[in-house]
């Protein structure tokens, strides 16, 4: 599957004391890429909450950190799907700037049935929306 991207602006609130982005939040930049290319398959998560019972949730994460993004860089934030699985997806992310690598992780997601908060299968609209553009 080809990557989707979405634009970032670093703001001075994304900033630590040292003026680079704060480590956590390159995860919640890549956490709006993930949102905004489900939004782009035509699902909103609200919905799918109301709708069909399910949120995704994190699992797991593996990041690595190659160089500082600063105050007012405009970002490019890839997510690209590299698995599959009955519950869970994994993606390949990365924070660009300038076609420089500013980050990189390997995200795990986890569909789970709202109620119970246990695993539950990805539906079938979904995987078949996201499989038809890889």
């Amino acid at each position: 599957m080809e990557a989707f991207c979405w634009p970032v602006r670093v703001y001075y609130e994304d900033t630590d004391a040292g003026g680079v982005v704060y480590y956590a939040n390159y995860l919640r930049f890549m956490e709006r890429a993930r949102t905004e290319m489900l939004r782009a398959g035509g699902f909103e998560q609200d919905r799918l909450r109301a709708d069909e019972g399910i949120i995704f949730v994190v699992k797991h994460v593996d990041i690595d950190y190659r160089s500082p993004g600063r105050f007012n860089d405009q970002l490019q934030v890839s997510a690209e799907i590299v698995a599959w699985g009955r519950t869970s997806i994994t993606f390949r992310q990365q924070v660009l700037s300038d076609d420089k690598c500013l980050a990189e992780a390997q995200i795990v997601v986890v569909c789970l049935d709202v109620a119970r908060f246990r695993p539950h299968p990805i539906p079938q609209s979904i995987t078949e929306a996201f499989q038809r553009v890889s």
